[in-house]
């Protein structure tokens, strides 16, 4: 019995399959509907960033003539008292805004989401914050602390009211937490709603079975079920309170003196004042400041997201 055997040129044997490449091949149009977003990106962002971190090396002023100067402006940042009150204020007022937004949004979150009556038309009144402009809301309650309770405290004898707390160099910063926690707690409260109503009632029945009273349930069902929408309210809540502008531009205008002037304010103003090239060296550093703090915030809460 004879066998077979395969020539040099492979006959007889089976032959390998060749390797063909999986990567999908992208339509040409998607170019075509990704380049007017890039250009427009480019020109409104990346461009103005990259002009703005070039003349933070210069003393320019705006317009006209400039010259290099170095790092002279980013040491001079560091030794302008005026700037280090401002981070310090915007620093402080950021961490207790978050703190503030977070525990009353989430305490709201859970009453709105409970077996209560009227719930939906609550939810409606609890968000109508949202929607109306920031300095709108800075504005009526300007009139607020300067007039009526004042008026109300003079009329029953209370000290404690019967000046404007937008006068105290030392209180006034309060007054800017508790309206920009009133115009953004509707929108952290939503947030938190949209996590509680996925929690299945099955977890809170086998709770309560096995003993659990509300308060362990909340400790060690709710919060951890929920803990990624802690994470997103707690990047995006700093995120925003970090640039908090208008709300204080309506309420103090960063009064009184220099005691509420945040960062962004310092900005703008330098800017209208001629302090360009020293300002576009502030506002980078803010922006390191920004990404270390997002940073550092996504570490400690890294394995946490709600998605």
């Amino acid at each position: 019995m004879s066998t077979t055997t395969s020539s040099p040129q492979g006959r007889g044997t089976r032959s390998r399959p060749v390797p063909t490449s999986t990567k999908p091949k992208v339509e040409p149009l998607y170019y075509l509907f990704l380049f007017p977003a890039v250009v427009l990106f480019t020109l409104a962002v990346s461009l103005p960033a990259v002009l703005g971190f070039f003349y933070s090396f210069t003393n320019s002023i705006g317009f006209g003539d400039w010259e290099f100067v170095g790092l002279r402006n980013f040491i001079a940042l560091f030794q302008d008292p005026g700037t280090v009150s401002a981070y310090s204020f915007t620093l402080l007022f950021a961490l207790t805004t978050v703190i503030v937004v977070n525990a009353v949004a989430f305490l709201l979150a859970l009453g709105l989401t409970s077996r209560i009556r009227f719930q939906t038309a609550l939810r409606a009144v609890f968000v109508m914050p949202m929607v109306i402009s920031g300095i709108i809301i800075a504005f009526v309650f300007q009139f607020l602390f300067n007039n009526t309770l004042p008026g109300i405290g003079q009329a029953l004898g209370i000290d404690a009211l019967s000046s404007s707390i937008l006068v105290n160099e030392d209180l006034a910063w309060l007054a800017i937490v508790f309206v920009t926690a009133w115009n953004t707690i509707p929108t952290t409260m939503l947030i938190y709603i949209a996590g509680l109503v996925t929690i299945p009632a099955e977890v809170y029945e086998a709770g309560a079975i096995d003993g659990a009273t509300g308060v362990q349930q909340l400790w060690r069902i709710t919060l951890p079920l929920v803990s990624g929408y802690i994470v997103i309210n707690t990047i995006l809540g700093f995120k925003n309170y970090l640039n908090a502008y208008d709300i204080i531009v309506g309420l103090t205008d960063g009064g009184p003196g220099t005691a509420t002037r945040s960062v962004a304010m310092a900005i703008i103003d330098g800017f209208e004042y001629g302090d360009y090239g020293f300002q576009m060296a502030n506002a980078f550093v803010f922006f390191v400041i920004s990404i270390i703090i997002a940073v550092v915030q996504l570490r400690i809460t890294r394995g946490r997201a709600a998605f």
